[in-house]
């Protein structure tokens, strides 16, 4: 029971950081190399992702300067940074890739922050998920006379406590991302 406990409380640690990476590439009023996380290039016939193939700097709060290890994958950045979601067009000087992000519309801030909704309802399935799992395990032992019926109440509770603080925590993450939207 107590191994069921913790495999729940390091898959559930890691539902949390899982939101908490998709949370960081949605894009707010402000450039961050977080919104490149999710965007991959043609690097000689294989999808590599943008942080293994370029420098990101952050020189002003809407401006991002990619500077590509290989100038040779420069245009195959510059194309799935343009054919990504976020709505920006980069402009190539020859050394480097540089970005000015717009100013993020009312509508286009809703929209980030359904989305960010989204993003923490899937983390909050999973997590319930993990629960229904850890669960199943305990009320097996129990079942299988491996464990008392009070070890398992004990153990329920625990798990119960253990999926309210990390739902708790995808929560505080989402308001904290909403606040973060909204700000102008």
């Amino acid at each position: 029971m107590d191994e069921a406990l913790r495999e729940a409380e390091q898959k559930m640690a890691k539902a949390v950081e899982v939101a908490k990476d998709e949370f960081a590439a949605i894009r707010t009023g402000r450039a961050h190399p977080a919104m490149f996380a999710n965007i991959t290039a043609d690097y000689y016939g294989q999808q590599t992702p943008l942080q293994q193939l370029a420098g990101f700097q952050i020189p002003e709060p809407r401006t991002v300067l990619i500077s590509p290890y290989d100038k040779g994958a420069m245009g195959a950045i510059e194309k799935a940074i343009r054919d990504s979601d976020l709505g920006v067009n980069p402009g190539n000087d020859g050394s480097v890739i540089r970005i000015s992000m717009p100013q993020l519309t009312e509508d286009r801030r809703k929209e980030y922050i359904k989305l960010a909704k989204t993003k923490a309802e899937e983390a909050k399935v999973s997590m319930r998920n993990i629960r229904r799992h850890a669960k199943d395990a305990v009320d097996k032992a129990v079942k299988d006379g491996d464990a008392g019926e009070d070890e398992g109440k004990s153990a329920e509770k625990r798990l119960d406590a253990l999926t309210k603080k990390n739902v708790d925590a995808i929560d505080e993450l989402l308001k904290h991302k909403e606040a973060e939207l909204l700000e102008v």
